[in-house]
């Protein structure tokens, strides 16, 4: 199932939104959108996870978590 993460910190690395997605189940790719100076995030990223179950169970977990001082939004991507 495909995620997407909202209203991340600007300073929050790949690394440590995979890790923030791992404590949940098995991560198939995670993507964190930077900025064109590749130094910061542009707040969003996209992580994708084998099982649907640990998906939702991510979901109900992340979202509305307060995570370095914001809370942080997380859904199910739109597929295009």
């Amino acid at each position: 199932m495909n995620l997407i993460a909202l209203n991340l910190p600007r300073h929050l690395s790949q690394d440590d939104l995979l890790v923030l997605f791992k404590s949940y189940g098995s991560v198939s790719s995670c993507h964190l959108v930077m900025n064109s100076d590749n130094v910061t995030s542009k707040g969003f990223g996209f992580i994708e996870m084998q099982h649907e179950d640990e998906a939702k169970a991510a979901i109900k977990g992340l979202h509305g978590m307060k995570f370095h001082k914001q809370a942080i939004r997380v859904k199910q991507a739109e597929e295009r």
